[in-house]
């Protein structure tokens, strides 16, 4: 029989210990003959001259059923008899009412409930208890709804920490940017590109200028997601477990794991361009070798098709962060652990990946365009202006300006996209590695084990 609590059905086998057929005629002759009235709420006459007592001619002794996980019911000659059960048992007709199997079985559990689960069997079943909730998701596999709701709640409980963070990487981040693109960067290469009468010569060192300008602020923006994403890692998953931490606490976890991280995020974009340029060489060699119209068909057949590759595997390897962050992996071990728990599941990763991504960026949108505009009118010129001019010579309101829009965008796409990144990374590892049954513990949740709660 199931020992599972709530699950084994009364009668559908004998009891541990007692052998199959003994439950009818085998009672011992020291049992008294007519059962207790509590056992017969519904019968005033003798049990035996009644024939409704019994269902059949072959009965288990009455009150002698527990709960699946209780010690075996039978008694033996010169033993006690059990004392009766809290309601009608198995042999005898349950009396009609609302609910349950007849009206409603009274187990172990209580009345109108059997066993641990509380629910009456054919009616009123109130299914297993809700899952253990020490922090911000319930200790279960996890719902769309419940790891965004998770990544907010995450900034609403921890808002001091979460936005310190935030706000911080922000601005050191966007202090550099803005610095570089007033002092060290040549903007005048967007009004070449905007100039109709500029040679191939002039377009092609425009372009050149402009891919630095935006290598360089993509660099300075990565180092600032990462430290952000490092920070933001551990506390999210302090807020699993429903446990406080300080903004020192946060760094000092982090920061032995801050360079690896780092890496990972940098060998990653190594893998991007490498696939990409593997995927536009043979229009490149083609248009050198054939001509123009077929090499530059080739090559975007060529870069779709990398496009395709590489967001697979940056999907795949997408929880390849919050891995190194938590268990303290190399960088190699947490990128076959993240595509080990995306497989099997890519669509639903990619999916909340997605629409957390969308999220994020139109709330951060709906700030920063307004933001945009009024740096435009207060530099005096207007967005024509800006475009068309050398940023050392204009645009310091400007990038002032969009750079304090920025800062504040920032401090909203950090939390929901390293918050949404950690809880799938914890989602996943609860689905194939049972991992809610550890942050159960060290939750310090009392009585947490297999079968208790679902998904477990």
């Amino acid at each position: 029989m199931n020992d599972t609590p709530g699950w084994a059905s009364p009668g559908s086998a004998p009891s541990e210990g007692q052998e199959p057929g003994a439950s009818g005629p085998a009672e011992p002759a020291d049992r008294p003959g007519p059962q207790h009235p509590a056992d017969q709420p519904r019968q005033p006459g003798p049990a035996p001259q009644d024939p409704g007592v019994k269902w059949s001619k072959e009965q288990p002794p009455p009150g002698q059923w527990s709960a699946p996980t209780g010690p075996p019911g039978p008694t033996g000659p010169g033993q006690a008899p059990p004392p009766p059960s809290p309601g009608p048992g198995w042999g005898t007709p349950p009396p009609a009412g609302p609910g349950g199997y007849g009206g409603g079985h009274t187990g172990p559990g209580g009345p109108g409930g059997y066993g641990a689960w509380g629910g009456n069997w054919g009616g009123g079943w109130g299914g297993p208890p809700p899952a253990a909730k020490p922090g911000v998701i319930p200790l279960r596999p996890l719902g769309v709804g419940e790891i965004l709701d998770g990544a907010v709640s995450t900034m609403r409980t921890y808002w001091r920490t979460v936005l310190g963070i935030s706000l911080t990487v922000a601005v050191l981040t966007e202090i550099v940017v803005v610095l570089l693109q007033g002092l060290a960067l040549d903007t005048s290469s967007t009004a070449v590109l905007n100039d109709p009468s500029a040679t191939l010569g002039e377009l092609t060192d425009a372009m050149g200028d402009a891919l630095l300008n935006s290598g360089v602020v993509f660099l300075v923006t990565l180092v600032g997601t990462v430290a952000a994403t490092a920070l933001l890692t551990t506390v999210t998953s302090r807020a699993v477990l429903g446990k406080p931490v300080t903004t020192g606490e946060a760094w000092r976890d982090a920061r032995p794991q801050i360079v690896k991280l780092f890496g990972l995020i940098c060998l990653l974009l190594l893998i991007t361009v490498g696939i990409m340029a593997v995927g536009a060489l043979p229009g490149f060699l083609v248009t050198l070798a054939a001509g123009s119209d077929v090499g530059v068909a080739l090559t975007v057949l060529g870069l779709v098709g990398a496009t395709v590759v590489t967001l697979w595997l940056m999907i795949r390897l997408s929880l390849a962060s919050p891995t190194l962050m938590l268990e303290k992996q190399g960088i190699v071990k947490a990128m076959s652990r993240s595509a080990k728990l995306v497989r099997g599941s890519w669509w639903r990763v990619f999916g909340i990946q997605l629409l957390a991504t969308i999220i994020a960026n139109v709330v951060a949108s709906i700030i920063v365009i307004p933001f945009t505009f009024l740096a435009s009118a207060l530099s005096g010129d207007g967005v024509t202006g800006f475009l068309n001019s050398a940023g050392g010579d204009i645009g310091w309101t400007f990038l002032i300006v969009s750079g304090i829009g920025s800062v504040i965008g920032s401090m909203i796409t950090f939390p929901i996209t390293a918050g949404v990144t950690v809880l799938l990374y914890v989602d996943q590892r609860i689905r194939r590695e049972a991992l809610d049954l550890e942050l159960a513990r060290a939750a310090g949740v009392q009585g947490y084990g297999p079968g208790t709660t679902p998904g477990s």
